[in-house]
Formats: structure tokens, C-alpha cells, sequence
């Protein structure tokens, strides 16, 4: 789950992470309102979406009067941010941050990531911050420091000053940074985040360690710990499709193409993503309805595909191992007749109860076409779609 960057300072702010002071607007009025309390000579105006590289979009302004701030609001406000995370869709502005300037000496970034690779936390840091990190990883990836956190004893204050050290922090700075470092780092495995990025950590004229934006992403699977973070998201920045199913507690992702797919188990979803584009099929989702669905929730999970009108074709490839075929196909059926299905559908089932599967299929009257194997699908998915 994604929070805006203003929500996520908020939360950095428990853990004693030094952030400029700011105010969320949804109007031009109460930005301008916004500004006055701040009382500062500068403040900056900044578009609030579930995205990176607002600033080069245009979704980020400094102000140097109240003229500016409502000129700068009533830009921003509305408008459709198109950057390299939300696709050429864009997405629409409807809250700001209006937030104090910050006299910048330097730039840095920093960001706690879950390193697969490892299987621990790991801690990055480079100085060059305020650029996009993965432009910085593709041509300098020297300049990107890292430290890998044992769990058992969490980030230890050597590794933090040697990450300090290693990205040019002013000698006199580096306890400071060593303490945001830490308290970062605590916020990270407090909250289960699943990522948390400071991009840029600044360097301030008044010698101060700073978070100029944050972005915290968190493990959906444990915000049941985490009520008071539950409470931050905003259903107007996700698909509605993905937040229909996250009611029926279904993996949904959606995606460019035009074949709709229903599986079970996460590898099998990625298997028949990566057969369908090798037989020159486009997936329109990501959709696993797991290992315990009950008939009402694969009857869900076919109506959010059959809602999606890019979706030109469904492939359902079921193995059925604690997902019982039958149930699949109770399912399909009763979404199928409900809707009224009149897009081509290809059904492979294997597995558990394959036959009574089969013969619920067989014996619906839907126009369906079965499939062999996985790959015998795909191939008549791909043709029938085309």
C-alpha cells in the first residue's frame, strides 16, 4: 500500500526524522491559507500522487509570495501528471503540500529496501540525490552504497557512519545523519514497510539532516497490525478494479493488454503472463485467487475481468491443489451467466476434481473452449483474441 509523501513525513515525524513543517490543501484557497501560517519568505508547492518524479512533470513549484502560491495552485490543482511511474495515463492532482523552503546545501538519497537476494533489510545511500536512483544505478552504480541489516541486531551505528562517510556527509554532520539513518530504519521495520526512500536527504544551511520528501510503501499482508497507517490510503490514486478485489482479499494487478487471466498460486499467474506474451499475447492482469476461494470469491474475481472493457479474451488455468477445479468452475459459471459472457474464454483445468470440473463446464451452455495444457490455452487465447 502507497501513502502520499506528506503522510509519510507525518509518520517519519514519530520516529524523530527532522522534515520541513508543510500543510495539506485541497483547494487553491486553502493553499494560500496554508502558506500564511507557515509564515515563511519561501515555500514550496507540491503535487501529492502515488508517484515519483513529480518535479520534472511540472508538479512541484517554488513560491516566493502569496501571488505565486495561489498562481502555482490553481496550475497544479486538476491537472493530469504524466511521470515515469504512472504510465501515460497520468494521474490527476487533487491535494497539494505546501510546505516551508529549506535552505539546500547538498543532496543526498537514502532508502531501506527488502533485499531478496540476502533475505535481510538493506540500507542504500548515495550522494547523489534528487536524481531518479535507477538513472543512478544504470550509469554510476559505483555511487550507490549499501549495507546489508542483520535482523537479530537491526542497523548498527558502524554501518550507518560508514554509509555517512562513504557518501560525503560534512564530518560535522555525520552523527546527525547516523541518527536519521536509525530512526529511518526503525520506521521501516516498525510500520513493515516495503520500501522507504528518502530522495533527497539534504544537507541544510543551518546544519541539519532533513528529509525533503519521503516516500513509504508498506506490506499489505501485515496492515492489519497497522491500523492508524490503514487509514492513510486513498482509494482515489487505485484502480477500482484492484480495490474491488482487495474486498474479496484477491491478488489483482492490472495491466496494458487485452487477455484477461485467472489462476491460482502467484507462479502459475507469472507462468501464464510470460506464455501468453510468448505466443504474441498481451496480459491485461495479474490475478490470483489463491489457494482456499470459495465460489462467491471466483464469481468476484470473473466479474472484475469482465469489467474491464480492454479485456477482449479470458484464459482461466487452474491447478488444482488445495483449489478444487469444481469450484473454479462454479464459479466461472455463475459469473459468466450473471454478466452475460459474450468475450472468448478458455478454461484448462488440472488437478483436484478435474473432471467434475470439466463436466460443470461442459454441461453450462457457455461458449467456452478447453484447453490441453497450459501452453495449448495460451496458443488459443492468443488466436482467438487476434
Amino acid at each position: 500500500m502507497n501513502i502520499h509523501e506528506y503522510q509519510g513525513k507525518e509518520v517519519l515525524k514519530q520516529y524523530g526524522v527532522l522534515v520541513p513543517e508543510g500543510k495539506v490543501a485541497f483547494t487553491v484557497d486553502e493553499a494560500v491559507e496554508a502558506a500564511k501560517q507557515l509564515g515563511t519568505s519561501v515555500v514550496v508547492v507540491k503535487a501529492q500522487i502515488h508517484a515519483g518524479g513529480r518535479g520534472k512533470a511540472g508538479g512541484v513549484k517554488v513560491a516566493k509570495n502569496l501571488d505565486e502560491v495561489r498562481a502555482y495552485a490553481s496550475e497544479i490543482l486538476g491537472k493530469v501528471l504524466v511521470t515515469h511511474q504512472t504510465g501515460p495515463e497520468g494521474k490527476e492532482v487533487k491535494r497539494l503540500l505546501i510546505e516551508q523552503g529549506c535552505d539546500i546545501k547538498k543532496e543526498y538519497y537514502v532508502g531501506v529496501v527488502v533485499d531478496r537476494a540476502t533475505g535481510c533489510v538493506v540500507m542504500m545511500a548515495s550522494e547523489e540525490g534528487g536524481m531518479d536512483i535507477e538513472e543512478v544505478a544504470e550509469h554510476s552504480p559505483e555511487k550507490i552504497l549499501k549495507e546489508v541489516i542483520d535482523p537479530a541486531v537491526g542497523l548498527l551505528p558502524f554501518q550507518a557512519q560508514r554509509l555517512a562517510y562513504a557518501i560525503n556527509i560534512p564530518k560535522e554532520l555525520v552523527r546527525k545523519t547516523v541518527q536519521f539513518m536509525t530512526a529511518l530504519y526503525t520506521a521501516f521495520v516498525d510500520k513493515d514497510c516495503s520500501i522507504a526512500e528518502i530522495n533527497p536527504l539534504v544537507v541544510t544551511g543551518d546544519g541539519n539532516v532533513m528529509a525533503l520528501d519521503a516516500k513509504l510503501n508498506f506490506d499489505s499482508n501485515a496492515l492489519f497490525r497497522h491500523k492508524d497507517i490503514l487509514a492513510l490510503r486513498d482509494l482515489e490514486e487505485e484502480d477500482e478494479k484492484e480495490i474491488e478485489a482487495s474486498k474479496y482479499d484477491l491478488s489483482y494487478i492490472a495491466l496494458d493488454g487485452n487477455i484477461g487471466c485467472m489462476v491460482n498460486g502467484a507462479g502459475l499467474a507469472m507462468a501464464t503472463m510470460d506464455i501468453i506474451k510468448h505466443f504474441g499475447g498481451e496480459p491485461a492482469n495479474f490475478l490470483d485467487v489463491g489457494g482456499g476461494a470459495t465460489k462467491e470469491k471466483v464469481t468476484e474475481a470473473f466479474k472484475i475481468l469482465l469489467s474491464d472493457a480492454n479485456v477482449k479474451g479470458i484464459f482461466v488455468n487452474i491447478f488444482g491443489g488445495i483449489m478444487r477445479c469444481d469450484v473454479i468452475a462454479e464459479g466461472v459459471v455463475a459469473a459468466a451467466r450473471e454478466l452475460g459472457l459474450e468475450r472468448p474464454l478458455v478454461v484448462r483445468l488440472e488437478g483436484t476434481n478435474v473432471e467434475l470440473g470439466k463436466k460443470i463446464l461442459n454441461e453450462s451452455g457457455l461458449n467456452l473452449v478447453a484447453a490441453d495444457s497450459m501452453s495449448d490455452g495460451a496458443q488459443k487465447i492468443v488466436a482467438l483474441v487476434k
